[in-house]
């Protein structure tokens, strides 16, 4: 296998704030990819530089071969994203949805539509093609989220806590179309949850990040043996503490409010 996604020594700072901290890693093609961590810990801050939203103070990303900083179309074409937040318009149907995020990636209209009736076929959305979002449940939402991100073929799929706030039986279905989808297609997936179940079940490899920096990395059957634990969790819990964190915007959003403040 060889590397689609390269991090060496990726820091960013916001002023005196250091919210991720020599940041070393590598994703490799078409494995699940689990990047945990507590609230906090840097993983949001992470996407965002992987995904060309925030420039590294210092380091070098690679995805796919380009360099986020200097080739953000490149990389931009090479990745689909389900954000922690629902990302859908509420007022479009599911199709049209597809077809306006097809138009702003210049799939050509024939390719486009025939690849928006595969995927809705894949994800078994297709008898609510025509149907508006706001009447989905957030299941059916967060499946069309990950069919729209496919649709331009991406070769990397980002998913930041898609499955937070649904039920268990929800999860377990979703998480069967994202492996599925790497098994058929050979996607990368690169994945946040705090849901350890999920990341035990589905992931291949798991780096663990804390305080900005990652502390460890392995398959979940490593990181329970080098912790002495019974189960990823325990494992978690070993490697990043016990105290409770506290609910908080990550780091690139504080500062933007903390500006914003300043300028009143």
């Amino acid at each position: 296998m060889t590397a689609i996604i390269r991090a060496d020594g990726v820091t960013r700072k916001f002023r005196d704030f250091t919210a991720v901290d020599h940041a070393s890693f590598t994703v490799e093609h078409g494995e699940i990819f689990a990047f945990l961590g507590p609230n906090g810990a840097g993983k949001t801050t992470t996407i965002k530089m992987l995904t060309t939203l925030l420039h590294p103070t210092s380091g070098t990303i690679e995805i796919d071969g380009h360099n986020p900083v200097t080739e953000q179309n490149e990389v931009r074409k090479s990745f689909g994203i389900v954000f922690q937040d629902p990302s859908v318009d509420d007022e479009l149907t599911a199709y049209e949805n597809m077809e306006l995020h097809g138009v702003l990636y210049g799939i050509p209209r024939k390719l486009r539509r025939d690849r928006i009736d595969q995927l809705l076929e894949i994800v078994e959305l297709s008898d609510r093609r025509n149907s508006l979002m706001k009447e989905f449940s957030g299941g059916m939402k967060r499946r069309l989220e990950i069919a729209r991100g496919l649709l331009h073929h991406p070769k990397v799929l980002f998913l930041d806590e898609p499955t937070i706030g649904l039920d268990p039986q929800t999860r377990n279905h979703l998480w069967a179309y994202v492996q599925k989808l790497n098994k058929e297609e050979g996607i990368t997936v690169f994945l946040t949850t705090h849901y350890m179940e999920e990341a035990d079940r589905v992931a291949n490899t798991i780096a663990v990040i804390d305080h900005g920096r990652i502390i460890e990395r392995g398959t979940s059957q490593e990181l329970k043996e080098r912790t002495k634990t019974a189960s990823l969790e325990e494992a978690f819990l070993a490697l990043t503490g016990h105290e409770i964190r506290e609910e908080q915007l990550d780091a690139h959003d504080q500062f933007r409010n903390r500006m914003r403040q300043k300028r009143r």
